[in-house]
């Protein structure tokens, strides 16, 4: 055998061993799950290729997992005929650990072990196969690739390196031996080489693996004679012979009543390596012209890639058990990438490929069904199980609410799931379909406000009036509220108004006339002073305007009906996108003294050049109240300065002639 070459982990691989071996796994057993899990993906993978290569077929005939306890040498092997590795797969699937870069896994492993619940975390970052160095002193695997010739053996003892060196493999596929450590109650290590701990295992998380997992035990047999009668006085003799550790029957071909929850919970634990409970489950099943079955779960917790373009997403296919692809993203839209899970077809055909299944009627019909099912599960969830649907939306309603643009087939019904902060209460959320039903006797709207954050947007002046009259206004401060709002006119005959567009005419109609009438009437006073107020800022607003939303504050921005939201012109220019600048209307409060006073100084003098520094400055403070910077800081900065100047030397002059 030529010689082993030696690499290293990296860096951070070594800290993350010993926190897995020493500080995360509180259960050992799970070891053989991963291992049994691992093999059960080569085998689906080699089943899927050897489907487009007929090459393969002879080693995807007899799909096999065995365990191999050997109690004299104190080892234990897991061994598949599946798809196998080559040199480079081994060096990149075993020799670099976590998908997510190991680095920032090991961080908030610290953070998990501080928080005490190490083990919600393991699951989402694909490092099960360390785990079995829990157990082991040392672990070898000896894997030769479907297809190829070549067979290499990986070893390493966790100690921060590993080597790799040619070996001999008669058929494709994967061993992985384990040179178990010694039984230690203390620590939960049991002896994992003894028959009746491993068929507890395997019978516990992978009963519903769908290949055999096999295992040599011991049997007492008597001698028979040709007609299957014990001979007799033969004694009874201990032989070794396979028995299948699993029942292999898909759990989602059983009917609903057959599985037990802790059944259904290790399967998704098995299919998502999400060591959490799921937070939802929906089992369906389809018949007629059309006929597959799903098995569907909700995580209790989002995972850690849930935003990255690049993470997997979608569900399992299979096609009369016959596992196809394990991420179909044709199946669910990308909004409801958080969803896991199988669906099973019992109408397309084996050999179909991505490109085919965006075409195909049946598919299109699947996930048609299979949509309307999760909105069903989510409702009735939403109605009966608040505290849970509060779970779920708290780690998936932004994800969710991207289909409320994306998806304008289903956009009411994602609306009625939806969930927003209110200036109706400080801790509930609340449903457009709550909101409605608490709307004041002729309230044409519901009235919302995007911002950054809830604390930003209660503090802007566009709430004045509605607070004062006591409107309720939902509080829109997620990124993704800015696109959606762009899209949705209305929701159940209902208009969709942000209180930082438009006008805001507040009350009965008759109210509304009188108000309309009194503006109407003082703008002809103002007249001249809001034209010289958009003249001096021309380059930052179309308008300027006496406003009927304001009650205490001078001034605020606004925008016409359908004008982009600053935030969301802020996120397309960070996205690198070409913005034209965006004028908005200067709307102030005829009430408020300050305007008061300019109109009084512009009827004595029209030209008074102390007009053009309080129209900055005004400008630049309804540019503040919104949480934003105005165009040139440093200049506010210096008008404020002044004015204060002008008006302290003012308070000394009357001082004087007092």
């Amino acid at each position: 055998m030529a010689k082993a070459s030696k690499y290293k982990f990296q860096t951070e691989a070594k800290e993350l061993l010993d926190l897995m071996v020493y500080s995360v796994y509180s259960n050992k057993d799970i070891f053989l799950r991963e291992l049994i899990s691992n093999s059960s993906d080569a085998l689906d993978k080699l089943r899927f290729e050897s489907l487009s290569d007929s090459t393969l077929e002879e080693f995807a005939a007899n799909p096999t997992i065995r365990v191999i306890p050997n109690p004299a040498d104190r080892k234990l092997s897991v061994e598949d005929n599946g798809i196998g590795m080559s040199r480079d797969e081994l060096r990149a699937f075993i020799g670099v650990i976590a998908k997510s870069g190991t680095k920032e896994y090991v961080e908030l492993l610290k953070e998990a072990k501080k928080a005490n619940l190490p083990e919600e975390l393991i699951g989402q970052f694909g490092v099960g196969f360390y785990s079995s160095f829990m157990v082991a002193e040392e672990v070898t695997i000896v894997t030769r690739k479907a297809g190829g010739d070549d067979a290499y053996e990986w070893k390493s003892t966790g100690d921060g390196t590993y080597t790799i060196a040619d070996a001999t493999r008669d058929v494709p596929g994967t061993t992985v031996t384990l040179q178990l450590k010694d039984v230690d109650d203390d620590a939960g290590v049991k002896d994992y080489t003894d028959e009746w701990v491993i068929k507890e295992i395997v019978k516990k998380y992978s009963d519903f693996v769908g290949y055999p997992i096999v295992m040599k035990v011991n049997r007492s047999e008597v001698e028979r004679d040709e007609e299957g009668k014990p001979v007799e006085g033969a004694e009874p003799k201990l032989v070794k012979t396979d028995e299948t550790l699993n029942s292999m029957k898909a759990i989602w071909t059983k009917s609903e009543s057959e599985v037990e929850d802790e059944e259904y919970n290790e399967f998704y634990k098995h299919l998502t390596r999400d060591w959490t409970e799921p937070l939802l489950r929906l089992v369906s099943r389809a018949e007629g012209t059309t006929e597959f079955r799903t098995l569907l779960y909700v995580p209790s917790k989002a995972p850690f890639d849930m935003y990255w373009k690049e993470a997997p997403h979608g569900v399992q296919l299979y096609i009369k058990r016959v596992f196809i692809m394990s991420d179909c993203q044709d199946l669910l839209p990308m909004y409801l990438r958080f969803v896991k899970g199988v669906v099973d077809s019992e109408d397309l055909p084996l050999n179909i490929s991505r490109e085919i299944l965006q075409q195909d009627r049946n598919v299109k019909t699947i996930r048609k069904h299979v949509m309307r099912k999760l909105f069903g599960m989510l409702k009735q969830a939403m109605d009966g199980e608040g505290e849970k649907y509060l779970t779920f939306w708290k780690e998936f309603g932004k994800v969710l609410k991207e289909g409320i643009f994306g998806d304008q087939e289903n956009q009411e019904t994602l609306l009625g799931l939806s969930l927003f902060e209110s200036t109706a209460s400080d801790t509930e959320l609340t449903s457009l379909d709550q909101y409605i039903e608490r709307m004041k006797e002729g309230q044409e709207a519901v009235y919302y406000l995007t911002g950054k954050s809830r604390e930003a947007i209660e503090s802007s002046p566009h709430l004045e009036a509605l607070k004062a009259k006591e409107y309720e206004v939902l509080l829109l401060s997620d990124a993704v509220d800015e696109v959606w709002v762009q899209s949705v006119m209305e929701y159940k005959e209902k208009k969709l108004a942000s209180v930082g567009k438009g006008e805001v005419e507040l009350g009965t109609e008759e109210e509304k006339k009188k108000a309309q009438e009194e503006r109407e009437e003082k703008e002809k006073d103002y007249k001249g002073l809001l034209e010289l107020i958009k003249g001096k800022l021309e380059e930052h607003v179309k308008e300027a305007r006496l406003s009927s939303r304001l009650t205490s504050s001078p001034a605020c921005l606004v925008g016409e009906a359908h004008d982009m939201s600053p935030q969301l012109e802020q996120m397309m220019r960070a996205a690198g996108q070409e913005m034209p600048k965006m004028k908005r209307i200067l709307e102030l409060n005829p009430e408020h003294a300050v305007l008061q006073k300019m109109h009084g100084l512009f009827e004595k003098n029209n030209e008074d050049p102390r007009l053009g520094d309080y129209a900055q400055v005004l400008f630049g403070q309804a540019v503040l109240a919104e949480g934003n910077m105005p165009p040139d800081p440093a200049g506010f900065s210096r008008q404020v300065a002044d004015l204060l100047v002008g008006a302290l030397g003012e308070e000394r002059r009357e001082g004087v002639k007092a």
